[in-house]
């Protein structure tokens, strides 16, 4: 694949993605604690006018640089279609961070090309904080390379994790994991975006990352940064982590069977209930 698309040109979508996913932050800033509207797509999963805004600069961008590419965003292009080239785009993950004023949110995109993710940047505009990773060339803050931490003990982990939508709803909530993982690991924070999270374990600053549900414009940037910083990145039986598959657990590759253990021990104890 990299010898049939050739790095020029990929160096292109790079430079590209990285400028468009600059714009796209700058302009969250603009708006950041202005008087947008918000309103609800579900119980508690919000939406402002600025997220609209941003997918539709990005997209007009991208169709703009790249006519014959496909682009799948969060807002109004979730059903876009399979293509050999696709940017995969959340234009801000983190609304209820962002809609409150809290400066935890990001813009993430990814290119994938021929199924496989090859590039991809996540924003953090309030810290000026842009990390960017490359398949085989490595992960970046700031143009700075950035590697997974080295802690080997659960116990001593620092993790993160997050909730989905239907918490209120749905027995598959993450709480059960939550408890268990906060009875054995060194502490666990919910700061309210995937795409930032699974950055910070790339920079080492958190050493696992687990959630479900989630979809992938949420990662799609942000399993690659992992893997490319050292890390391992799978599903909850420990399978070969994928953005269209709904779970997610990534952690700087030490502490990654450690937590694996804890997902099948309850799944374990969940099939075991439900046979009696």
């Amino acid at each position: 694949m990299m010898m049939e698309t050739g790095d020029a040109e990929l160096n292109r979508f790079a430079a590209v993605g990285n400028d468009i996913t600059r714009e796209a932050g700058a302009f969250l800033m603009k708006h950041f604690r202005t008087n947008f509207s918000v309103s609800h797509k579900g119980a508690i999963n919000l939406v402002t006018e600025v997220d609209v805004a941003a997918e539709e600069l990005i997209v007009s961008r991208l169709n703009r640089e790249f006519p014959e590419h496909v682009v799948l965003a969060e807002e109004n292009h979730s059903e876009g279609r399979p293509g050999d080239y696709r940017w995969v785009v959340d234009p801000l993950d983190g609304t209820t961070n962002y809609a409150h004023g809290f400066p935890f949110f990001s813009v993430s995109m990814a290119l994938e090309i021929w199924g496989e993710v090859v590039w991809g940047a996540v924003y953090n505009p309030a810290f000026n904080e842009m990390f960017t990773a490359r398949l085989g060339c490595g992960a970046q803050c700031n143009g700075v390379p950035i590697h997974v931490s080295s802690i080997g003990s659960l116990s001593e982990s620092f993790l993160a994790t997050g909730f989905p939508y239907d918490i209120r709803t749905s027995s598959v909530n993450n709480l059960d994991y939550f408890r268990e993982f906060t009875l054995r690991a060194l502490a666990i924070r919910r700061a309210g975006s995937a795409a930032l999270d699974l950055s910070y374990v790339a920079a080492g600053r958190f050493d696992g990352f687990w959630e479900l549900k989630l979809h992938p414009w949420d990662c799609g940037a942000g399993y690659l940064m992992v893997r490319e910083a050292g890390g391992i990145v799978t599903d909850f039986s420990g399978e070969q982590g994928s953005i269209y598959v709904p779970e997610c657990l990534a952690t700087n590759g030490l502490i990654h069977e450690q937590m694996l253990m804890i997902f099948r021990d309850l799944a374990a104890l969940t099939t075991g209930r439900s046979r009696s």
